[in-house]
């Protein structure tokens, strides 16, 4: 079996990754998130008559 190209997910930037982290634990600790139950209505509403608008964080 031929081996596969390489994929720009192969490699991992270890200190890209560790910044990411750390910006993301700031937005949860400062409530800019959105709820999974928020995202899955906007969801559902897609394809629909009355598309719901983009959640807001918080919501």
């Amino acid at each position: 079996m031929a081996k596969s190209q390489p994929s720009l997910f192969d490699e991992t930037d270890e200190d890209a990754e560790g910044q990411a982290l750390k910006r993301a634990e700031a937005d949860y600790a400062a409530g800019r998130v959105v709820s999974n139950a928020a995202m899955l209505r906007w969801f559902a509403s897609w394809g629909t008559a009355k598309p719901l608008p983009r959640p807001k964080c918080g919501a």
